[in-house]
Parts: C-alpha cells; sequence; structure tokens
C-alpha cells in the first residue's frame, strides 16, 4: 500500500500539467500520482502516458470521457491505494520540502494503531500575475503535530475555512462518507470539504505551506464573471452540501460547528454573487435558495438567516443590496478569494 495517493484531475492542461506532477514526484515511491485524463481534446493524455512511462509505480494514467471535475475526483478516489488521499489541481503545485514533511508525518501516523482522519496542512493563494501571495495557515486554531479530537480544535477565523488544498483524507473515510460528486459541475470541491466532515473522529495539523493555490489563469473557474455564468452550478452543490449532511443530528458541537461554518460561508458567496449579477432573475433565484433552506433545512436556517452574513446578506430594497455590493467588493479586495 502506497502512504499517499494523489488525483490530479486533468482537462486540456498540457501547458502547466508536468510543474504540477513535477513537484509531486519529490515524493518519491511514498507517493501515487493518479493523472485522470477527463476527455482532454490536447496533449494532455499524450504527456499522462508518457509521465506513466517515465515513473513507473508512482504515476498512473487514467484515461475517461469528459465528466467534470467531480467526476474526475471520483475516479481518482475509486483509483487509489494509498492510506490517505489528496487532490492536487494540475494548475497548482506543491511546495516539495513541505512535502517531505508532510510524508514524515504521515509514515508517523501510519505506524499507529487508527490514523488520524483527516491531515490539514497550509496552502497558498498565489496571484502570480499580480505578484502576490497569502499563506492560509491554521496554527492558532489546531495544536501541532498530535492526534486531535474535534474538542481540541479552536477557533478558525472568518476567512479560514478548510479547502480542498489544505486537507488530506484518510482514504477510508472518504469511501465511507456520503460522498456524491455530481459530474459535468463545478465547486464540488465545497462537497468534498464538507460532507466526509461528518464523518472524520480524529484530525492532525502540520503547519507547513504545502499547497499552492493559483489564481488568476483566464476562464478560471473562481473568477466572478465565471462564477456568476455558472451561478446554477454553485447554487445546485449549495443544496447538496446541506443535503448530504445530516447536520442536527452531528452530536459534537464544534464538528457540526465547523461544517455549519462552511455552509455559511458558501451560501454567502452563493448569495452575494446573485446580488451582484441584479438582474431579476438572478434576485429571484436569491429569494427561491433562501426559501429552499427555510423549507427543507429549518434549523440550518435560523442559524444562517439570522447570522452575520445572512443578515447582512439580505437587507431590504435597493439601498440594501448596494451596500451589499460595496461590503463584497471590499471584503474580495482584503481577502482576495476571487
Amino acid at each position: 500500500m502506497k502512504l499517499l495517493s494523489v488525483a490530479t484531475p486533468c482537462y486540456n492542461s498540457q501547458d502547466y500539467m508536468e510543474h504540477c506532477v513535477e513537484t509531486l514526484l519529490s515524493g518519491g515511491d511514498d507517493v501515487e500520482i493518479i493523472i485522470v485524463n477527463d476527455g482532454s481534446k490536447d496533449a494532455t493524455g499524450e504527456i499522462a502516458d508518457r509521465l506513466e512511462c517515465e515513473h513507473p509505480g508512482v504515476v498512473r494514467a487514467v484515461h475517461q470521457e469528459n465528466k467534470g471535475h467531480g467526476g474526475a475526483v471520483a475516479t481518482g478516489l475509486r483509483e487509489a491505494t494509498g492510506l490517505y488521499f489528496k487532490v492536487v489541481d494540475s494548475d497548482d503545485w506543491v511546495d516539495e520540502d513541505a512535502l517531505k514533511i508532510v510524508l514524515e508525518r504521515l509514515r508517523e501516523l501510519a505506524k499507529t494503531e487508527r490514523p488520524a482522519d483527516l491531515v490539514i496542512s497550509n496552502y497558498i493563494y498565489d496571484k502570480v500575475h499580480e505578484n502576490r501571495r497569502r499563506p492560509i495557515r491554521y496554527a492558532h486554531a489546531l495544536p501541532e503535530n498530535r492526534v486531535l479530537t474535534w474538542d481540541d480544535v479552536g477557533r478558525f477565523r472568518k476567512w479560514e475555512n478548510l479547502l480542498m488544498h489544505s486537507m488530506i483524507y484518510r482514504t477510508e473515510v472518504l469511501r465511507k462518507s456520503a460522498l456524491k460528486l455530481p459530474e459535468h459541475t463545478f465547486y464540488v470541491d465545497n462537497l468534498y470539504c464538507s460532507v466526509p466532515l461528518a464523518n472524520v473522529r480524529t484530525l492532525y495539523y502540520i503547519n507547513v505551506d504545502l499547497y499552492h493555490y493559483y489564481i488568476g489563469r483566464e476562464g478560471q473557474s473562481v473568477q466572478e464573471e465565471t462564477m456568476i455564468r455558472r451561478i446554477d452550478q454553485q447554487i445546485l452543490v449549495n443544496k447538496l452540501m446541506m443535503e448530504q449532511v445530516d447536520l442536527p443530528h452531528i452530536r459534537n458541537r464544534k464538528q457540526r460547528k465547523t461544517i455549519l461554518k462552511y455552509h455559511d460561508m458558501i451560501t454567502a458567496v452563493t448569495t452575494a454573487l446573485l446580488i451582484v449579477a441584479g438582474t431579476p432573475e438572478h434576485l429571484k433565484k436569491k429569494r427561491e435558495l433562501w426559501a429552499y433552506i427555510r423549507k427543507n433545512h429549518p434549523w440550518e436556517y435560523r442559524r444562517l438567516r439570522y447570522g452575520m452574513f445572512g443578515m447582512f446578506l439580505n437587507l431590504p430594497g435597493r439601498a440594501g443590496r448596494k451596500i451589499d455590493v460595496t461590503a463584497y467588493r471590499l471584503a474580495n479586495r482584503i481577502f482576495h478569494f476571487n
């Protein structure tokens, strides 16, 4: 069994995928790199096959018809043989020195009777075109280098959510969770990050800047214009997050609160984008989303609607929407989330 399986979803990634894989190869034989060629129309498939030939036993190329990011992640998980599982997108990369430290900790955990369910490390927003980097770290909320329960977890700041970039799940935990990733849908990483958390019992934090999350490529899914254009997919994922987790029945308060915070963030982003778009159709979708939450998830509705984001993003009238848009722009400038 490999120590760590890394799934790298690739769609028309010929221009940058090799850099991603090269950084992962620094992990040596402990790492299994599963390149999922998701129906690419460029040279991605040929590059994947060449890398598999050059690095037998480490790189595996898997080819499939296009299923979107969620379908590619699901394929990677199905093919994984490692004790732990991580997703590294083909336009991102990992810090090689940090990867060595992470693998050392994973080896230590592998020797224990029950390895931690979720290993967390830091990530960096890399806006290369602006020569700007912003690290997201969790040291104030998570004690380092020891197995934690949810009761050991401190308070995350508003912008410090556990994203796909920071998470390494124990593979068995992912497979036993109720996680279902829809195909041909963007933003499924929000499901990947939040749904399996309901199955996580133990955590382990490594305070290294492992993952470099590239922001700024033209047409990238997190750009505001692109997100508005794909808002129906964002709304779908928003709803599926709530449907796939029975949040009121999670007994541990901190675990429940962490997942609720994630739901709060995504619902706030969805609502803000609908307000920014501003057309009657988008504003109708905003009302419909909140009506859906109220009807189907009343426990969450009370906490989201009357929390800070919910109160602020439901200010009445045109003046309220103008305030919301201004606040959204300011928050984006401060936190650089797209």
